[in-house]
């Protein structure tokens, strides 16, 4: 079983910055994609970024697209998502996910979850 432990939320003001983390821990981990995805109040989750593990490629919502950055520290079994300009409307409690698959936008194939952390950003 894998772990997934989110970290680096909190309140910030809009145009401030934030960078999350994402700790993977427990059996050798190898997923292929690695994600992000938020959940605003009263609102489905939706997807904000992923990297591919490996290769280190990256997709991105059209909504952070310029504004957020996903990375990956392969070493520390981390992802990070660094989060500039935010906006009121990137409120949101975050999700890692991980994936065995080779995933870019699709918000189905995540086998593993954290918990989450809030975000929240005033205006």
């Amino acid at each position: 079983q894998v772990q997934l432990v989110e970290s680096g939320g909190g309140l910030v003001q809009a145009g401030d910055s934030l960078r999350l983390s994402c700790a993977a821990s427990g059996r050798t981990f190898s997923g292929a994609t690695l994600g992000w995805f938020r959940q605003a109040p009263g609102k489905e989750r939706e997807f904000v970024a992923a990297i591919r593990r490996i290769s280190g490629t990256t997709y991105y919502s059209d909504s952070v697209k310029g504004r957020f950055s996903i990375s990956r520290d392969n070493a520390k079994n981390t992802v990070y998502l660094q989060m500039n300009s935010l906006k009121p409307e990137d409120t949101a409690v975050y999700y890692c996910a991980a994936s065995q698959l080779l995933l870019r936008t699709q918000e189905t194939g995540y086998d593993y979850w954290g918990q989450g952390t809030q975000v929240t950003v005033s205006s």
